[in-house]
């Protein structure tokens, strides 16, 4: 990995990152072009060509804190390993960040649990068929995947400002193809309240390393069989769009 990107936020003295998922990047505006590292300048980072997704790291603050906000991430079913789509994680535990906050757009398979609303991760299915971990002997720890005290504060904050904040487990499931009516009713019977193409490995990733995690799904639409439209792209980053100011009010008060 590049040293000098590395020691670029180094510098800048963040410990908090976030990773931005599909639709989310209108949560950073107009960054200063000194403070953006785009993937393609550090060696073993893969970018993404999902539309959604700018493949570049900003260095910005919110309510007086530092943050390196990730804008994008490679997936699983853009062809790339488990150990690609994790090197960004990687990147940042080198680089001194020790907290880490995941964002995705999920399909919702639970009926409380409304598109256009936030759910905070409290578990994880993997359902990819991999780990970054393969080929290690690194057997972690994953019964606390995401910090239950960062939890906590999070679910304080919702409830101090008044925003409505689901709790529950997400499936992270290899894609790129939207599941069928029978594999929704399968992942809620498994106990998935949503479902979606990422975040796992990078959690797993991260607790390797020792970083404390906390993970949040846009809900952006019914998993199929409860909606009564055909899924689409387009529908997912519109959605995320539309919901990121609340994430940022949450994020902020929790900070």
């Amino acid at each position: 990995m590049d040293s000098f990107a590395i020691e670029r936020v180094r510098e800048f003295g963040a410990q908090i990152a976030i990773v931005l998922g599909s639709g989310l990047n209108s949560l950073v505006r107009d960054p200063a072009p000194k403070r953006i590292i785009p993937y393609r300048e550090i060696g073993g980072l893969p970018g993404s060509a999902v539309k959604g997704h700018h493949s570049r790291f900003v260095l910005d603050e919110m309510s007086g804190t530092r943050i390196v906000f990730a804008q994008g991430r490679a997936h699983l079913y853009e062809g790339y390993s488990a150990p690609d789509v994790t090197a960004g994680v990687r990147f940042l535990a080198r680089a001194g960040i020790k907290k880490l906050v995941l964002t995705n757009a999920a399909g919702s398979v639970n009926p409380d649990f409304a598109p256009g609303s936030w759910m905070m991760i409290t578990d994880h299915l993997n359902l990819t068929g991999t780990t970054p971990l393969l080929g290690k002997r690194d057997f972690v720890d994953l019964t606390d995947a995401y910090s239950p005290g960062w939890r906590g504060r999070f679910a304080e904050a919702a409830r101090a400002k008044g925003l409505k904040l689901h709790e529950g487990v997400y499936a992270g499931v290899l894609g790129p193809q939207y599941e069928t009516p029978a594999e929704v009713r399968m992942l809620r019977l498994l106990g998935a309240d949503a479902i979606g193409m990422s975040t796992v490995c990078e959690t797993i990733q991260a607790r390797a390393l020792g970083l404390e995690v906390a993970a949040f799904s846009c809900l952006t639409n019914w998993a199929a069989g409860l909606n009564p439209g055909p899924l689409s792209h387009r529908e997912v980053l519109a959605a995320g769009e539309a919901s990121g100011a609340e994430f940022m009010r949450l994020f902020g008060a929790a900070l």
